[in-house]
């Protein structure tokens, strides 16, 4: 009786652990394959797609004033910087060479790391590579500078001595440039690619109206940032001590003229920044942020195809002036805000073991392991066990 019984234990046994082997053969979370990712939708209740087809886009109520017509830029677009909203837009994903606007986003990236109390002496290598025809604040080796007065560089003067000088410090030419395009990935900028981080004109190098109004943006949220692209005028120490002191000093300006207000164009009212640019392919690039009746706008201007130096400025200018006209009479056509935050993967489930199941020690002639077990199927298994011991138990007291 009991060595009958004994057998159908072990037959039990051999059951259960076939049957938990069985479930052992289904592959667990770690080794699942998954499609790639889509990359994450921007944060609008706009359909997201509108700014991607060409043509102007505006959504007007009654009373909204009409779109200028002076404006001839290849792309541009007028947002609203306090909720993101983008209240009129022209071929804004359009992939354009951004010049020297794209400092905006260089500066998103580095300046965190560069806080201008630091102090860096420059050096011949770093100066090496600035291309001939740069704009430069005029950086001299063997000087040492406040990094202040190195962003104020970069910032007043396009100075791309100074950009370099800082990509030196963070790490290089080539890892800035990765940094920055991850920075504009994670915020949701993807139309542009990064080749030389101070704008110069490089092949495959772009961005577009829509990615420069995100990085106008993002930099306005960072008091670092806004105070230096606010900046109308500075004094750049020519001459420096070994703490960054300035010997002697010579002025520098602000190159964005809304800014300014040089060459006739007035200082727009209530302008806060942000960058312009110019280079032969580009041609005039702007990114333009003002604040009025406690809003603030933004335009950006992409390579204007009539007028001379100043076209980019004025169309900025009536962008700007028909976005403030147009308050509470368009609907939004779609949003700078970035894309929600991918949650993080989740960690792969520790090895669970069933109460009572039968543990790797105990498994022999090359019996499928536990380890990578998912919980559901350690749940099953556990199931599985139980029964078959319920079953001996009641062959046991049933006497068969």
């Amino acid at each position: 009786m009991s060595i009958r019984s004994s057998g159908r234990r072990t037959g039990a046994g051999a059951a259960a652990l076939a049957i938990g082997a069985s479930v052992l053969l289904v592959p667990t979370a770690a080794g699942t394959s998954h499609a790639e990712p889509l990359p994450p939708r921007p944060a609008s209740s706009v359909d997201a797609s509108l700014l991607h087809r060409s043509g102007t886009h505006v959504r007007a109520r009654q009373g909204a004033p009409a779109l200028p017509d002076d404006v001839s830029a290849l792309s541009w677009l007028v947002a609203d910087v306090g909720t993101g909203a983008v209240l009129a837009a022209h071929d804004a994903h359009r992939r354009l060479p951004p010049a020297s606007t794209l400092k905006t986003l260089f500066a998103l990236t580095a300046l965190p790391h560069l806080p201008g109390s630091g102090r860096h002496t420059v050096t011949e290598a770093e100066l090496d590579e600035v291309p001939d025809g740069s704009s430069t604040v005029g950086l001299s080796a063997d000087h040492t500078y406040r990094v202040a007065d190195l962003w104020r560089g970069v910032f007043l003067s396009s100075g791309n001595d100074a950009v370099h000088v800082l990509a030196a410090m963070n790490g290089g030419w080539n890892v800035t440039s990765a940094q920055m395009q991850a920075k504009a990935r994670a915020l949701g900028a993807r139309d542009t690619t990064v080749v030389s981080p101070d704008g110069f004109d490089a092949e495959g190098q772009a961005s577009s109206a829509f990615d420069l109004a995100v990085f106008g943006r993002t930099g306005l949220a960072d008091p670092a940032f806004a105070e230096y692209a606010a900046t109308a005028d500075a004094q750049f120490p020519g001459g420096t001590l070994a703490d960054g002191s300035p010997t002697w000093t010579y002025g520098i300006e602000n190159t964005n003229r809304l800014v300014t207000g040089q060459d006739g164009l007035g200082r727009y009212p209530g302008i806060i920044g942000v960058k312009n640019g110019y280079t032969s392919q580009a041609g005039f690039t702007l990114i333009a942020a003002a604040r009025r009746d406690g809003r603030t706008l933004l335009a950006t201007v992409m390579n204007p195809q009539w007028g001379g130096a100043n076209a980019v400025y004025e169309e900025a200018r009536s962008l700007l002036d028909w976005g403030f006209a147009a308050a509470g009479h368009v609907d939004p056509v779609g949003s700078l805000a970035p894309p929600p935050a991918t949650p993080p993967a989740a960690p792969p489930a520790a090895p669970v073991v069933a109460a009572g199941a039968v543990t790797p020690d105990r498994l022999h002639g090359g019996a499928p392991m536990l380890y990578g077990l998912s919980a559901a199927s350690a749940a099953f298994l556990a199931a599985v066990v139980a029964l078959a011991g319920t079953a001996v138990l009641r062959r046991r007291r049933t006497g068969s």
